[in-house]
């Protein structure tokens, strides 16, 4: 169960980790990248974000080279959310699959 404060940290990463990740696409094109969800721990220290990518087919060769350059991120979070955030989060991405999930599930009732 997360508290108040933990959501309104994981919004607040959401949010800005969006828009880091929408002036990144603009180099990528025929990408799509999205956070569809930020899980963080307890203590504030480490963050879990999860990522929605189209196309689907490069989302693990995509999450592998932002988990690369996890600390540019990172920094440019910093920045970003300085004044509200006493310590930037360590930082985790992974894949959100969810989609495909339900695509398979459609397939599988139809």
């Amino acid at each position: 169960m997360e508290t108040t404060r933990q959501n309104r940290i994981a919004r607040l990463l959401q949010k800005e980790l969006g828009d880091i990740f929408l002036l990144q696409a603009k180099s990528m094109p025929g990408m799509l990248v999205s956070v569809s969800a930020v899980r963080i721990s307890p203590d504030m220290s480490v963050a879990r974000a999860y990522l929605s990518i189209f196309p689907s087919e490069k989302s693990e060769e995509m999450v592998k080279g932002i988990n690369n350059n996890m600390k540019s991120i990172r920094y440019e979070l910093g920045t970003r959310v300085r004044h509200q955030l006493r310590i930037i989060p360590e930082l985790k991405f992974f894949v959100d699959d969810s989609l495909d999930y339900l695509e398979k599930i459609d397939e599988l009732l139809k």
